[in-house]
């Protein structure tokens, strides 16, 4: 016989395990709905970049893979560092080459490389970099993460971390694939200094390798020239060679890495804001025989062509050689060489001098005959 007690405490633990029953249900739909989406997409859409969760897939399955996270489970809006003891140098830059990926390198090393050297020839030992990405919708996913592992793989040998970034992605035809900017941080060794007012008359100029192959190995990987050639970017961090430098010639006036505009414009920038001129051995100029043999068939003067992994540099007289033998014991640096020097007259002046004693001026780059070309 069943009391109504019985009947109460039956109906009390029936009670219970209806409400076991949906407490267990509820953590279920709850952890499924806080678990990190899996990105399935293979091409990026407007999706991933409206901050949702096709934005966190992405983020998760392309970016943190290749890059990690600074705090895992919980990113943030920063990353946090430690406040290094000395001055800090800080440069950005943003990369829209076409193609984004060519011989010797890609959008994704070069945006790294090119941050990181910024940072180099200013004195400073590279440390972090963020990175934004402007994706056009369309871009093959499988692409975005070959370029991030690109990026990941450049900043482990340049030895810095990528700390923090951003993505947006804009509507087809609004971007062209992929553009990248960089910001990055370094630390400036106490006591060093270099700059153009340090120049003096008799300093010898220095180049850390062979020049014009960046960009003639980009305007040939586009297809549109009839030229057989295999020219490959000489896009890499410069941080050990200058380092070197450093070490070798701690007496380094200036340095500087030849980008846009390439060697010839450099030269300009350091003449123009030192007063001093600087006169140029042309045939001590490194380029490399199949680069200035595509220089010649387009009409273009190697001097003005973009590097992508190469710095010029302006030291004293009397440890040039030094300095010259620090570059050449490695990677990178075999070609470097001694190809000219500062004079006080005449000023604001690069003459590049030619082996049968002919002198010409090179002046500051007019036009854009490489567009997109970092």
């Amino acid at each position: 016989m069943t009391t109504d007690a019985t009947a109460a405490d039956t109906g009390r633990r029936g009670k219970n395990r209806l409400n076991e029953s949906e407490d267990e249900v509820l953590a279920r739909i709850e952890a499924f709905r806080r678990r990190r989406p899996r990105l399935i997409d293979e091409v990026i859409t407007l999706a991933h970049g409206a901050g949702g969760k096709a934005s966190a897939a992405l983020v998760d399955a392309v970016f943190f893979e290749a890059f990690g996270s600074p705090t895992p489970g919980d990113p943030g809006d920063a990353a946090v560092l430690e406040r290094p003891a000395g001055r800090i140098a800080m440069t950005t830059d943003s990369y829209v080459v076409n193609p984004i990926r060519f011989p010797g390198g890609s959008i994704g090393d070069l945006a790294v490389n090119g941050t990181v050297n910024d940072l180099a020839v200013s004195g400073a030992v590279p440390t972090a970099l963020t990175a934004a990405f402007v994706i056009e919708e369309g871009l093959p996913v499988q692409t975005l993460r070959e370029i991030a592992a690109d990026m990941r793989a450049a900043a482990d040998t340049a030895g810095v971390a990528i700390v923090a970034g951003d993505t947006k992605v804009v509507p087809r035809g609004a971007a062209d694939k992929l553009f990248i900017t960089t910001a990055g941080v370094g630390v400036l060794p106490a006591g060093r200094r270099l700059g153009a007012d340090l120049v003096e008359p008799g300093d010898r100029i220095l180049v850390s390798g062979p020049i014009g192959a960046h960009g003639m190995a980009v305007m040939l990987a586009r297809g549109n020239l009839a030229i057989d050639a295999e020219i490959s970017s000489d896009s890499r961090a410069v941080n050990g060679l200058v380092e070197a430098l450093l070490d070798a010639a701690p007496q380094t006036r200036w340095m500087r890495d030849a980008t846009r505009g390439g060697l010839g414009t450099v030269l300009n920038e350091l003449v123009q804001a030192s007063g001093r001129g600087v006169i140029v051995d042309d045939e001590a100029v490194p380029v490399a025989p199949v680069v200035r043999g595509a220089c010649d068939m387009l009409g273009i003067d190697p001097l003005y062509v973009a590097n992508e992994g190469m710095f010029a540099a302006v030291v004293p007289a009397d440890v040039a050689d030094a300095g010259l033998a620090a570059l050449r014991a490695l990677p990178g640096g075999g070609s470097a060489a001694i190809i000219g020097e500062v004079v006080a007259s005449p000023s604001d002046i690069v003459a590049v001098r030619n082996a049968f004693g002919g002198t010409r001026i090179v002046d500051m780059l007019v036009g854009d005959p490489l567009p997109r070309i970092c």
